[in-house]
């Protein structure tokens, strides 16, 4: 599925509306983390370069009542986008109406436009979140060229991706789009052998068909986090407290049986009595945690087991942290794995999403790694190889 990029698009003196993924950390009304604004830079400033007359849509956090508006306004991220770009960014206060149709129209070759974020038009029936033929008719009748560059929501149907393409002359994919599904989609479909994944998260269930897939592709499948000990309690090994599916018992010891030795787990884990990051703690083989305990981090003989193997991988995928790397006392096996893929030498390195990336770069890894996903739910679904509404909208390439 080869899709029209940038590249292809001519945009001088167009209005290009830009599907941006500026859902960023917000505390007190500032950003914690700026990765997905500063990821989105390239493609609006080749934009700008070319005299495209740009604006930009996003959505923050979820929008459930008229309390949230005051707390998820992007006017804070249009200011860090403006510090970002140099110039500056108009920040219009209204997702559609005569105020934000002046401002458009007022644009300069050049000039950049952000509107409020996108869900405000959830609090009236989720017209964005439900793809409302009506608003993606309205938003694409703003300008002239679609670029979706927001791959975090590539994998829903909205009235800002979806629905904008559906109704507007020409679409295509940014830089950033681009780079997503070049990776990822290389690392599954073409990769560099050997290939590993490493898969961790709380829960088997969310990586249900990111594993069915896999299994088929990659050469090997490290397993850690949460999602551990529903795999060994598939095998009848006690895990205490520690977090379990117990709906997906089953499912887990077909898949290690469908692997045929492929899905790695294990070996040993730092377990407490208590989930908290000063409670005493001990490192417990695999099958030595006892009935009150639960594991919450992998231990040093799985880290070093996970060394070796990755070792000489020229492919790895990584997907979920192994875990609770958020306490400081269960973050050596996350930062282990992390530090080991990230100076693997003629490597690429991908990392999924989601807790993982925030790992990787709260670590300093950030530009140690060949690739670091901005889309979690999207990675996750691309992974498993479903088609992603937000890149089949867009026109094909010729």
């Amino acid at each position: 599925m080869k899709k029209k990029t940038l590249r292809d698009v001519e945009v001088a003196n167009k209005t290009v509306l830009v599907r941006v993924d500026f859902n960023v950390p917000m505390d007190d009304g500032k950003i914690t983390d700026d990765n997905r604004i500063r990821q989105a830079v390239p493609t609006l400033e080749h934009l700008i370069e070319k005299n495209a007359k740009v604006v930009c849509f996003s959505h923050l956090g979820r929008v459930k009542s008229e309390d949230d508006k005051a707390k998820l306004t992007l006017k804070p991220v249009a200011e860090a986008l403006s510090a970002h770009l140099k110039r500056d960014v108009t920040f219009v206060p209204e997702t559609r109406g005569e105020a934000l149709e002046k401002a458009i129209d007022t644009l300069k070759p050049g000039d950049v436009l952000m509107i409020e974020n996108t869900r405000f038009e959830d609090l009236d029936g989720k017209k964005e979140s439900k793809n409302d033929p009506d608003l993606g008719k309205y938003w694409a009748s703003l300008g002239d060229v679609f670029i979706n560059d927001a791959f975090g929501t590539a994998h829903r149907a909205h009235a800002s991706n979806v629905g904008i393409a559906a109704n507007i002359a020409e679409s295509a994919a940014g830089f950033l789009l681009e780079k997503e599904i070049a990776f990822i989609g290389n690392a599954i479909n073409d990769p560099t052998r050997p290939f590993i994944a490493i898969l961790g998260g709380v829960k088997v269930s969310d990586k249900i068909g990111v594993i069915k897939n896999l299994l088929d592709k990659a050469d090997m499948i490290l397993i850690g986090g949460g999602m551990s000990y529903t795999f060994l309690k598939s095998q009848g090994i006690e895990v205490g407290t520690s977090v379990v599916e117990e709906d997906k018992l089953e499912l887990a010891n077909q898949l290690l049986k469908d692997a045929y030795g492929k899905i790695v787990l294990p070996l040993d884990f730092r377990v407490t009595k208590t989930f908290a990051n000063d409670a005493p703690s001990r490192i417990a083989a695999a099958n030595d945690i006892k009935p009150d305990e639960m594991g919450l981090d992998i231990g040093p003989e799985t880290l070093e087991k996970y060394q070796k193997l990755l070792k000489n991988a020229r492919t790895v995928v990584w997907n979920g942290p192994v875990g609770v790397f958020e306490f400081e006392n269960y973050r050596h096996g996350t930062l282990g794995v992390c530090e080991t893929v990230a100076n693997l030498e003629d490597a690429t390195t991908i990392i999924g999403g989601g807790d993982s990336a925030s790992a990787a770069i709260n670590f300093g890894f950030a530009d140690a790694f060949s690739h670091i996903s901005t889309g979690g739910g999207a990675s996750l679904e691309f992974l498993e190889g479903k088609t992603l509404p937000g890149l089949a909208c867009l026109d094909d390439a010729s």
